[in-house]
């Protein structure tokens, strides 16, 4: 599985972003995606994920301000991101799991500016 996404950029407080990622290779085994961002200075965390059942689960920074969709027939999970902070700025970084193996997609900067 290989992923790619795109999207981010800069945005002042209160804006919008949306994140893309597409997985291409074996998407028809993929079990769950998400997103996860990495800030300066700070260990890289879970922004949401989102099961093949649909269950999705969020950080509580970002929960009512960021949704998580999935095209499970095109292998894609994009993230809308509204009433963007500046502590949401960082590196966000698309997620695959299938079976036991976990994959990552090249990071995408959100810079957002107060």
């Amino acid at each position: 599985v290989q992923l790619q996404a795109s999207g981010g950029g800069l945005v002042q407080a209160g804006g919008s972003l949306r994140l893309s990622c597409a997985a291409s290779g074996s998407i028809a085994t993929i079990n769950a995606m998400a997103w996860h961002r990495q800030a300066p200075g700070k260990q890289r965390e879970l922004v949401v994920r989102i099961d093949n059942d649909g269950t999705t689960n969020y950080a509580d920074s970002v929960k009512g301000r960021f949704t998580i969709s999935r095209d499970y027939a095109k292998g894609t999970a994009d993230l809308q991101m509204n009433s963007l902070k500046p502590e949401d700025t960082a590196v966000y970084y698309c997620y695959a799991e299938r079976g036991r193996k976990t994959y990552w997609g090249q990071g995408t900067q959100v810079t957002v500016s107060s």
